[in-house]
């Protein structure tokens, strides 16, 4: 490359997203959704504790909120409120003393003359404001004096502009008459132009000359009136809430030393005018507030209330974060005040909290009921499904490495021959057969095979396998107020997602019944399940989820019925004759007995049963134990983390013919007697 050419420089795009980053992935969210709806929460609590939480690599909002709160604390360690009154200490001691220099070395100076101009400087009051007020007519002797002088009526002339305009300190660095004098004209035009607003009788037309005229004065460029009277009533507000910091002491100093101001009180009187007609048209505004300055470094007046107009945006942000948690769109917020006072990762961070909170609504993840309320979708149920599934699958596969081919949902012992592909055929593709029709269709419409085939549904045939038997399967969960104690609330139902999605898209011809136990014994849609919420319930109702069970089984008589059941207690509830439950604790004889006999009844179907005991009671083992021997059934002892996989791996293990014998799953996938 030669040196004429140019270069090109990379470097990280800070304009916004990256638009060349990868499409939002939504499945961290959607878990995190999940989670909140299987713990007792409703999908806009949940979604509203991931953004306020954040998630892998991206800030939340109580991220952003705690860089809001920092920022705070900064400003208001950085510095004092005296820093005028400071420089004009300073500036009057530089006067006096070169003053005191020039009355010292002029020898032609009338005695007279010289002793009033000593004893005018030398009996000063103490205050720095009465004592400026009382120069206001000395004649200096000393030219260096008077320009210091001249210095505080400008300082204090700036201060007071550039606290209620940007930039007007600057462009008043060694200003001439002229210039206050244009400055004196745009606040007439202002207070004009204001007074006119207020009473209904102004035109964009007003507007548009005012600006033509004085645009230098507002860098902002406001767009109408509105915007301008923001502009200026925030900062106006800010700096009357600067004035209410300081302490009373320094507050009378600086308001009497603000009527020296370019030399006349005639400013001040034109900036209190417009700072009343300001509050009048905004009284929204915070002019009454106040901080509490306590840093090392003085600042001026005209930093002193940039300070607090920051304070106010920091305290508006705050306030915007806190409604962005509690359910308003994070669209909402004030990106712009983000970048301006946190940074532009900030603003890219809560802008992608926007979109991730947009995508989640517009996915189609969450679905609103008819009372308004959200709910997760059947597609997000499918996608946390397939998740809990393979979540299942490595457990069972241990860290071995195995593919998940427990998962398959194989049909039987293939027979040799190849059959058309149906809709819910999970059996396995004859590809030799399926290529070989792809290639005939294509020849028979005039295609050229060399060009390339494109598979349709028509073409697939799959290995035909000996009929599997159709199974009834009936999930019974115990949802005694324990299982949410002991932190098994969620698991559960995770469990009972993992197993209706394994059903639902790999074993589609089983039917599956979901049945929840507590006092009551209830069929649930899994929908009713994950949203439902843990009540102190006294009860673990297992005879009625037996009924239950045993009902679903006769509705379909020529399925083979698979039972299982997940709980941490014995029985200590019973349904009565009337319909009624009857509760006692410890578990009541009754109780048992009515227990037992239902589950004899529903052994009677031929049902594969399997127990999965949570917990290290002692009891309950010995019982579940003596019920399982009593129906030649199973009972699996899973850790709580491991009992979707628990269950998984047995309704494979009862589909493929094998019924248990009696073994036990542990923890870490090992079996025992």
């Amino acid at each position: 490359m030669s040196r004429d050419e140019p270069r090109a420089r990379y470097g990280r795009y800070v304009g916004g997203p990256d638009p060349l980053a990868p499409p939002l992935d939504l499945s961290e969210a959607l878990e995190a959704v999940s989670e909140g709806v299987m713990s007792g929460y409703s999908p806009e609590q949940s979604m509203r504790e991931f953004l306020r939480r954040g998630g892998r690599g991206q800030a939340g909002l109580d991220d952003l909120a705690g860089r809001v709160q920092r920022r705070r604390r900064e400003l208001l360690e950085r510095g004092h409120l005296g820093g005028t009154l400071e420089e004009v200490s300073e500036l009057l001691d530089k006067a006096l003393l070169a003053e005191r220099g020039q009355l010292a070395r002029d020898t032609q100076m009338d005695p007279m003359d010289r002793t009033l101009r000593e004893m005018t400087i030398e009996n000063l009051p103490d205050s720095p404001a009465a004592a400026v007020g009382e120069l206001a007519e000395y004649d200096w002797a000393s030219s260096d004096a008077w320009e210091a002088y001249r210095r505080i009526q400008d300082l204090l002339g700036e201060e007071a502009l550039e606290s209620r305009f940007a930039g007007m300190k600057q462009a008043l660095e060694n200003a001439t008459d002229a210039d206050r004098a244009a400055v004196s004209e745009m606040l007439a035009d202002l207070t004009e132009l204001l007074d006119k607003h207020a009473r209904g009788q102004d035109t964009p037309e007003d507007f548009e000359r005012f600006m033509d005229k004085h645009s230098d004065s507002f860098p902002e460029q406001p767009a109408d009136i509105d915007e301008l009277i923001d502009v200026l009533a925030r900062r106006a507000a800010a700096a009357q809430r600067m004035m209410r910091s300081m302490t009373p002491e320094q507050r009378e100093e600086l308001m009497a030393l603000s009527q020296q101001a370019f030399g006349s009180p005639e400013l001040m009187e034109q900036l209190g005018r417009l700072d009343g007609l300001l509050q009048s048209l905004r009284p929204g505004e915070d002019w009454d507030g106040s901080a509490d300055f306590d840093g090392e470094e003085g600042l001026g007046f005209s930093e002193g209330a940039a300070a607090m107009a920051e304070l106010g945006d920091l305290d508006r942000l705050a306030e915007q974060l806190a409604r962005g948690s509690e359910g308003s769109p994070l669209s909402e917020l004030d990106l712009e005040a983000v970048a301006r006072h946190l940074g532009g990762e900030a603003a890219v961070s809560l802008r992608t909290l926007a979109r991730l909170e947009q995508s989640m609504r517009d996915s189609g993840y969450l679905s609103r009921r008819p009372d308004g309320d959200l709910r997760l979708s059947p597609a997000a149920l499918r996608k946390l499904g397939g998740s809990l599934l393979r979540d299942a699958a490595r457990r069972l596969s241990g860290r071995t490495g195995a593919r998940e081919t427990r998962m398959s949902g194989a049909a039987g012992d293939q027979t040799g021959a190849s059959r058309a592909w149906r809709f819910g055929d999970v059996e396995s593709w004859d590809v030799p057969r399926t290529v070989t029709n792809a290639l005939s269709r294509v020849v028979a419409e005039g295609g050229d095979p060399g060009q390339g085939i494109r598979l349709l549904p028509d073409d697939i045939e799959v290995r035909e396998t000996e009929s599997r038997t159709q199974a009834a399967v009936a999930l019974l969960v115990d949802t005694s107020f324990s299982m949410a104690m002991e932190g098994r609330w969620v698991p559960m139902k995770r469990t009972a997602l993992a197993l209706h999605h394994l059903v639902s898209t790999r074993f589609r011809q089983d039917t599956l019944q979901l049945i929840s136990f507590g006092r009551f014994a209830r069929t649930r849609t899994v929908e009713d399940l994950l949203s439902l919420d843990a009540e102190y319930e006294m009860g673990t109702n297992l005879h009625h989820a037996l009924l239950l069970a045993g009902r679903f089984f006769r509705r379909h008589p020529s399925m083979q019925p698979v039972l299982l059941i997940v709980t941490d207690g014995e029985p200590t509830a019973h349904l009565l004759g009337s319909g009624e439950p009857w509760f006692g604790y410890p578990p009541a004889p009754e109780t048992i007995r009515t227990t037992v006999d239902e589950l004899d009844r529903v052994a009677r179907f031929g049902a594969q049963t399997t127990f999965f005991r949570l917990g290290d009671d002692p009891g309950l083992g010995r019982f579940l134990d003596a019920l399982a021997r009593r129906v030649g059934g199973t009972v699996v002892a899973p850790d709580v983390d491991d009992l979707g996989a628990a269950v998984v791996g047995r309704f494979l293990h009862t589909r493929r013919g094998r019924p248990g014998s009696g073994d036990a799953w542990s923890a870490g996938g090992r079996w025992a007697v």
